[in-house]
Protein backbone atom coordinates (compact mmCIF):
# COMPACT_ATOMS: atom_id res chain seq x y z
CA UNK A 1 0.00 0.00 0.00
CA UNK A 2 1.55 3.13 -1.00
CA UNK A 3 1.18 6.56 0.92
CA UNK A 4 0.84 9.69 -0.68
CA UNK A 5 1.63 12.90 1.33
CA UNK A 6 0.43 16.55 -0.29
CA UNK A 7 3.24 18.48 -0.19
CA UNK A 8 0.85 21.99 -1.63
CA UNK A 9 1.13 24.91 0.46
CA UNK A 10 -2.41 26.43 1.41
CA UNK A 11 -3.64 29.14 -0.29
CA UNK A 12 -2.36 32.42 2.02
CA UNK A 13 0.22 30.59 3.95
CA UNK A 14 3.68 32.31 4.18
CA UNK A 15 6.43 30.77 1.73
CA UNK A 16 8.97 28.00 3.37
CA UNK A 17 12.02 29.39 4.21
CA UNK A 18 15.01 28.87 1.99
CA UNK A 19 17.34 25.41 2.72
CA UNK A 20 20.76 25.59 4.60
CA UNK A 21 21.82 25.06 1.19
CA UNK A 22 20.39 27.30 -0.42
CA UNK A 23 21.18 29.99 1.31
CA UNK A 24 24.94 28.66 1.20
CA UNK A 25 24.35 28.42 -2.45
CA UNK A 26 23.53 31.91 -3.01
CA UNK A 27 26.54 33.43 -0.69
CA UNK A 28 28.80 31.69 -2.39
CA UNK A 29 29.56 33.86 -5.63
CA UNK A 30 32.25 33.71 -7.92
CA UNK A 31 35.55 35.44 -6.67
CA UNK A 32 35.82 37.89 -9.90
CA UNK A 33 32.29 39.01 -9.46
CA UNK A 34 33.24 40.04 -5.58
CA UNK A 35 36.14 41.38 -6.96
CA UNK A 36 33.91 43.27 -9.64
CA UNK A 37 32.74 46.61 -7.52
CA UNK A 38 36.57 46.90 -5.75
CA UNK A 39 38.21 47.36 -9.24
CA UNK A 40 35.53 49.40 -10.76
CA UNK A 41 35.70 51.68 -7.44
CA UNK A 42 40.18 51.10 -7.77
CA UNK A 43 40.72 54.51 -10.62
CA UNK A 44 38.51 56.88 -8.40
CA UNK A 45 40.28 55.50 -5.04
CA UNK A 46 43.69 56.39 -6.42
CA UNK A 47 43.03 59.24 -8.10
CA UNK A 48 41.68 60.53 -5.20
CA UNK A 49 44.40 59.50 -3.06
CA UNK A 50 46.77 61.08 -5.38
CA UNK A 51 45.59 64.43 -5.66
CA UNK A 52 43.96 64.87 -1.92
CA UNK A 53 45.71 61.98 0.44
CA UNK A 54 48.75 62.77 -1.10
CA UNK A 55 49.49 66.44 -0.85
CA UNK A 56 47.70 66.19 3.08
CA UNK A 57 50.81 64.21 3.60
CA UNK A 58 53.19 66.18 2.12
CA UNK A 59 51.68 68.85 4.46
CA UNK A 60 51.99 66.68 7.59
CA UNK A 61 55.65 65.82 6.90
CA UNK A 62 56.76 69.31 6.30
CA UNK A 63 54.95 70.41 9.78
CA UNK A 64 57.57 68.58 11.19
CA UNK A 65 60.27 69.99 9.71
CA UNK A 66 62.60 73.07 9.44
CA UNK A 67 61.82 74.28 6.05
CA UNK A 68 62.91 77.63 5.04
CA UNK A 69 64.71 79.31 1.46
CA UNK A 70 67.81 78.10 2.35
CA UNK A 71 66.55 74.56 2.79
CA UNK A 72 64.22 74.61 -0.08
CA UNK A 73 67.02 75.63 -2.18
CA UNK A 74 69.42 73.21 -1.27
CA UNK A 75 66.87 70.01 -0.69
CA UNK A 76 68.17 69.73 2.98
CA UNK A 77 65.91 67.43 5.37
CA UNK A 78 66.04 68.92 8.97
CA UNK A 79 62.94 67.38 11.53
CA UNK A 80 62.67 69.30 14.43
CA UNK A 81 59.41 67.48 16.08
CA UNK A 82 57.18 69.14 17.18
CA UNK A 83 58.82 72.33 17.40
CA UNK A 84 57.11 74.19 14.85
CA UNK A 85 53.97 73.30 16.46
CA UNK A 86 55.18 74.58 19.86
CA UNK A 87 56.03 77.63 18.30
CA UNK A 88 52.55 78.38 16.95
CA UNK A 89 50.58 77.38 20.19
CA UNK A 90 52.67 79.33 22.38
CA UNK A 91 52.02 82.37 20.75
CA UNK A 92 48.70 84.23 22.19
CA UNK A 93 47.93 86.10 18.87
CA UNK A 94 47.47 82.90 17.22
CA UNK A 95 44.88 81.60 19.60
CA UNK A 96 43.18 85.42 18.94
CA UNK A 97 42.94 84.90 15.62
CA UNK A 98 41.62 81.78 15.89
CA UNK A 99 38.54 82.86 18.01
CA UNK A 100 38.43 85.56 15.42
CA UNK A 101 38.08 83.68 12.72
CA UNK A 102 35.80 81.39 13.90
CA UNK A 103 33.18 84.19 15.26
CA UNK A 104 33.71 85.77 11.55
CA UNK A 105 32.86 82.50 10.16
CA UNK A 106 29.53 81.62 12.04
CA UNK A 107 28.47 85.14 11.10
CA UNK A 108 29.08 84.91 8.18
CA UNK A 109 27.48 81.31 7.45
CA UNK A 110 24.78 82.84 9.65
CA UNK A 111 23.75 85.37 7.64
CA UNK A 112 24.35 84.01 4.02
CA UNK A 113 21.92 81.53 5.44
CA UNK A 114 19.22 84.05 6.17
CA UNK A 115 19.75 85.60 3.74
CA UNK A 116 19.34 82.95 1.27
CA UNK A 117 16.27 81.99 2.77
CA UNK A 118 14.28 85.08 2.86
CA UNK A 119 15.33 85.67 -1.22
CA UNK A 120 14.22 82.01 -2.17
CA UNK A 121 10.92 83.35 -0.73
CA UNK A 122 10.42 86.12 -2.16
CA UNK A 123 11.47 84.76 -5.47
CA UNK A 124 7.97 81.83 -4.69
CA UNK A 125 5.76 85.35 -4.41
CA UNK A 126 7.39 87.24 -7.18
CA UNK A 127 6.03 88.00 -10.55
CA UNK A 128 8.04 86.24 -13.82
CA UNK A 129 9.51 89.14 -15.24
CA UNK A 130 10.58 90.43 -12.17
CA UNK A 131 11.85 86.76 -10.52
CA UNK A 132 13.71 86.57 -13.80
CA UNK A 133 15.17 90.27 -13.38
CA UNK A 134 16.04 89.16 -9.60
CA UNK A 135 17.94 86.03 -10.93
CA UNK A 136 19.78 87.82 -13.73
CA UNK A 137 20.91 90.40 -10.98
CA UNK A 138 21.72 87.45 -8.47
CA UNK A 139 23.84 85.25 -11.40
CA UNK A 140 26.01 88.57 -12.29
CA UNK A 141 27.19 89.04 -8.27
CA UNK A 142 27.40 85.42 -8.15
CA UNK A 143 29.96 84.62 -11.58
CA UNK A 144 31.70 88.41 -10.77
CA UNK A 145 35.45 87.10 -9.47
CA UNK A 146 36.68 87.63 -5.82
CA UNK A 147 38.81 90.49 -7.13
CA UNK A 148 37.02 92.78 -8.71
CA UNK A 149 34.13 92.08 -6.37
CA UNK A 150 36.00 93.20 -3.94
CA UNK A 151 37.29 96.36 -5.93
CA UNK A 152 33.84 97.39 -5.95
CA UNK A 153 33.16 97.17 -2.39
CA UNK A 154 36.62 98.94 -1.91
CA UNK A 155 35.41 101.85 -3.96
CA UNK A 156 31.67 102.09 -2.18
CA UNK A 157 33.27 102.19 1.28
CA UNK A 158 36.29 104.62 0.52
CA UNK A 159 36.68 107.36 2.95
CA UNK A 160 36.78 110.22 0.74
CA UNK A 161 34.99 109.35 -2.70
CA UNK A 162 33.25 106.39 -1.33
CA UNK A 163 29.14 106.26 -2.41
CA UNK A 164 28.07 104.43 0.49
CA UNK A 165 29.48 107.85 2.65
CA UNK A 166 28.07 110.25 -0.21
CA UNK A 167 24.61 108.49 -0.05
CA UNK A 168 24.35 108.59 4.24
CA UNK A 169 25.62 112.74 4.16
CA UNK A 170 22.87 113.40 1.18
CA UNK A 171 20.12 111.54 3.67
CA UNK A 172 20.81 113.69 6.47
CA UNK A 173 23.44 111.54 8.71
CA UNK A 174 26.90 114.13 8.33
CA UNK A 175 28.43 112.08 11.02
CA UNK A 176 29.60 109.83 8.23
CA UNK A 177 31.10 112.07 6.15
CA UNK A 178 34.56 110.93 5.22
CA UNK A 179 33.95 108.43 7.91
CA UNK A 180 36.68 105.82 7.56
CA UNK A 181 34.97 101.94 7.59
CA UNK A 182 38.45 100.36 8.05
CA UNK A 183 39.63 101.96 11.30
CA UNK A 184 38.90 99.11 13.39
CA UNK A 185 39.34 95.87 12.54
CA UNK A 186 35.63 94.99 13.58
CA UNK A 187 34.47 97.34 11.10
CA UNK A 188 37.09 95.88 8.62
CA UNK A 189 35.71 92.23 8.49
CA UNK A 190 32.16 93.42 8.97
CA UNK A 191 32.81 95.00 5.41
CA UNK A 192 34.37 91.84 3.90
CA UNK A 193 31.82 89.45 5.47
CA UNK A 194 28.97 91.33 3.87
CA UNK A 195 31.31 91.52 0.59
CA UNK A 196 31.29 87.49 1.19
CA UNK A 197 27.57 87.23 1.50
CA UNK A 198 26.71 89.41 -1.36
CA UNK A 199 28.43 86.58 -3.83
CA UNK A 200 27.11 83.69 -1.52
CA UNK A 201 23.46 84.22 -0.81
CA UNK A 202 22.49 83.90 -4.88
CA UNK A 203 24.06 80.13 -4.95
CA UNK A 204 22.12 79.25 -1.01
CA UNK A 205 18.98 81.26 -2.62
CA UNK A 206 18.71 79.33 -5.75
CA UNK A 207 19.39 75.96 -4.05
CA UNK A 208 16.39 76.64 -2.06
CA UNK A 209 14.07 77.75 -4.47
CA UNK A 210 14.56 74.86 -5.73
CA UNK A 211 13.32 72.93 -3.13
CA UNK A 212 10.55 75.26 -2.46
CA UNK A 213 9.54 74.21 -6.30
CA UNK A 214 9.13 70.84 -5.21
CA UNK A 215 6.71 71.25 -2.21
CA UNK A 216 2.64 71.00 -3.76
CA UNK A 217 0.71 73.75 -3.63
CA UNK A 218 -1.71 72.23 -2.33
CA UNK A 219 -0.12 71.47 1.10
CA UNK A 220 -0.40 75.30 1.50
CA UNK A 221 -3.76 75.66 -0.02
CA UNK A 222 -4.92 72.67 3.14
CA UNK A 223 -2.62 74.80 5.40
CA UNK A 224 -4.94 78.03 4.44
CA UNK A 225 -8.29 75.95 5.14
CA UNK A 226 -7.35 74.77 8.16
CA UNK A 227 -6.69 78.60 9.33
CA UNK A 228 -2.80 78.15 10.05
CA UNK A 229 -0.97 81.16 10.00
CA UNK A 230 2.20 82.41 8.23
CA UNK A 231 4.91 81.41 10.28
CA UNK A 232 2.33 77.65 11.27
CA UNK A 233 2.62 76.94 7.20
CA UNK A 234 6.26 77.52 6.89
CA UNK A 235 6.83 75.47 10.30
CA UNK A 236 4.92 72.34 9.01
CA UNK A 237 4.82 73.05 4.90
CA UNK A 238 8.16 74.64 3.87
CA UNK A 239 10.49 73.70 6.55
CA UNK A 240 11.01 70.16 6.35
CA UNK A 241 11.32 70.13 2.61
CA UNK A 242 14.07 72.78 2.96
CA UNK A 243 15.76 71.30 6.24
CA UNK A 244 18.42 68.64 4.15
CA UNK A 245 19.02 71.52 1.65
CA UNK A 246 19.67 74.09 4.53
CA UNK A 247 21.89 71.80 6.16
CA UNK A 248 23.65 70.89 3.33
CA UNK A 249 24.00 74.46 2.40
CA UNK A 250 25.17 74.82 6.00
CA UNK A 251 28.14 72.65 5.75
CA UNK A 252 29.47 73.74 2.76
CA UNK A 253 29.36 77.48 3.71
CA UNK A 254 31.27 75.99 7.01
CA UNK A 255 33.74 74.95 4.75
CA UNK A 256 34.08 77.90 1.95
CA UNK A 257 34.09 81.11 4.43
CA UNK A 258 36.00 79.24 7.19
CA UNK A 259 38.86 79.34 4.61
CA UNK A 260 38.55 83.11 3.10
CA UNK A 261 41.95 84.53 2.15
CA UNK A 262 41.22 86.48 -0.85
CA UNK A 263 39.01 88.75 0.22
CA UNK A 264 40.37 89.67 3.43
CA UNK A 265 43.88 90.38 2.27
CA UNK A 266 42.87 92.41 -0.83
CA UNK A 267 40.90 94.73 1.63
CA UNK A 268 43.52 95.71 4.77
CA UNK A 269 46.42 92.72 4.02
CA UNK A 270 44.93 91.79 7.36
CA UNK A 271 45.00 95.33 8.99
CA UNK A 272 45.11 98.01 10.57
CA UNK A 273 47.69 96.69 13.15
CA UNK A 274 46.55 92.67 12.67
CA UNK A 275 43.33 93.28 13.55
CA UNK A 276 41.28 91.34 10.85
CA UNK A 277 43.67 88.76 10.28
CA UNK A 278 42.24 84.77 10.15
CA UNK A 279 43.83 81.97 10.19
CA UNK A 280 44.25 81.76 6.36
CA UNK A 281 46.26 85.03 6.16
CA UNK A 282 48.40 84.20 8.98
CA UNK A 283 49.35 81.41 7.12
CA UNK A 284 50.25 83.11 4.09
CA UNK A 285 52.27 85.40 6.43
CA UNK A 286 53.97 82.65 8.08
CA UNK A 287 54.65 80.91 4.78
CA UNK A 288 55.33 82.77 1.65
CA UNK A 289 55.90 86.32 3.24
CA UNK A 290 57.74 85.21 5.97
CA UNK A 291 59.30 81.91 4.39
CA UNK A 292 59.27 80.18 7.40
CA UNK A 293 57.21 77.30 5.46
CA UNK A 294 57.22 74.52 8.63
CA UNK A 295 55.52 76.82 10.66
CA UNK A 296 52.61 77.72 7.78
CA UNK A 297 52.49 73.83 7.51
CA UNK A 298 51.59 73.64 11.36
CA UNK A 299 49.10 76.24 10.87
CA UNK A 300 47.73 74.33 8.09
CA UNK A 301 47.59 71.40 10.11
CA UNK A 302 45.60 73.14 12.97
CA UNK A 303 43.27 74.94 10.86
CA UNK A 304 41.89 71.23 9.39
CA UNK A 305 41.74 70.55 13.19
CA UNK A 306 40.12 73.83 14.45
CA UNK A 307 37.77 73.14 11.09
CA UNK A 308 37.33 69.40 12.52
CA UNK A 309 35.90 69.98 16.07
CA UNK A 310 33.78 73.19 14.60
CA UNK A 311 32.40 70.68 12.00
CA UNK A 312 32.24 67.98 14.82
CA UNK A 313 30.59 70.57 16.93
CA UNK A 314 27.79 71.30 14.65
CA UNK A 315 26.85 67.87 13.45
CA UNK A 316 26.38 66.91 17.40
CA UNK A 317 23.91 70.00 17.36
CA UNK A 318 21.77 68.60 14.65
CA UNK A 319 21.68 65.24 16.05
CA UNK A 320 20.21 66.48 19.10
CA UNK A 321 17.91 68.81 17.21
CA UNK A 322 16.65 65.61 15.41
CA UNK A 323 16.52 63.63 18.26
CA UNK A 324 13.99 66.92 20.34
CA UNK A 325 12.03 66.88 16.71
CA UNK A 326 11.40 62.76 17.12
Amino acid sequence: MTTTVDTTVPAGSPPAPPRATDRGRRRRAPFGERLLPYLLLAPAIATLLSLVGWPALLVVLTSFRQLGLGELVSGQLIWVGSANYAEVLSDPQFWTITLRTVVFTAACVAATLVGGLLVALLMRQLDRTVRIILQVAMLLAWAMSIVSATTVFQWMFDQRFGILNKTLVLLGFDSFREHNWFATGTSTLAVIGLLICWQAIPFVAFALYAGLLGIPRDLYEAAGIDGASAWQTFRSVTWPTLRPIVLMMTFLQLLWDFKVFTQVWAFRQGGPNGESTTLPVLQYLKGIASGHFGVAAAVSVLMVLVLSVVTAQYLRMLVRAQEVEL
